[in-house]
């Protein structure tokens, strides 16, 4: 019976011992190996913001095998990727309030579906699925919008999400040899 006592009370303290200094320990060795980013726009009555962790290439091939064509994807790396707007905008024509939403997309070889979702999970994978099933509940989705893929020429070494604004605004998600803008006004 003393041994089961003893056997618990070091389970419980290796357990905690791993939330309170092994968890945080890991957080930031992965952000190391994909940096936090931030991207902001603050113009014509519209305060946007994205937040996203940014993994590299390496040399991998990355669409259609390490991020898979038509299966959800986190968007990014660590956490899921954050879409905060101050007002009710548009975005590729379809209607967003304000608020902040888990970006997550789906990628294909001819076009991308980009969801709004009303939840921020912790981490945005389930553990055992090795980081390949989302934890995304399809059921708090806010808004899918599809837009169409741009091939680049040259390869872009990290994933970068920001806001272009030429004739006018656009979200930009560009990695690899892959670009896609999708529309937003005010």
């Amino acid at each position: 019976m003393k041994f089961l006592k003893w056997f618990l009370a070091v389970v419980v303290v290796l357990a905690l011992a791993f939330f309170l200094f092994g968890r945080p320990y890991l957080k930031e060795q992965t952000k190391k190996i994909s940096p936090e980013k931030t991207a902001t726009y603050g113009k014509n009555g519209m305060d946007l913001q994205v937040n996203y962790s940014s993994p590299f290439k390496k040399g991998r091939e990355i669409f259609g095998a390490l991020v898979p064509y038509n299966v959800v994807w986190r968007t990014g790396a660590n956490e899921p990727t954050t879409f905060t707007t101050g007002s009710n905008i548009s975005v590729g024509g379809k209607s967003l309030p304000a608020g902040t939403y888990s970006l997550w997309t789906i990628p294909g070889k001819e076009t991308w579906t980009f969801i709004f979702n009303s939840e921020i999970p912790d981490w945005g994978v389930t553990i055992f699925s090795g980081g390949k099933n989302t934890s995304r509940n399809a059921d708090a989705d806010v808004l899918e919008v599809s837009t169409p893929v741009r091939q680049l020429s040259q390869p872009i070494e990290s994933l970068s999400i920001d806001f272009e604004e030429n004739e006018q605004l656009y979200l930009s998600l560009a990695w690899d040899k892959t670009k896609l803008s999708l529309p937003i006004k005010k």
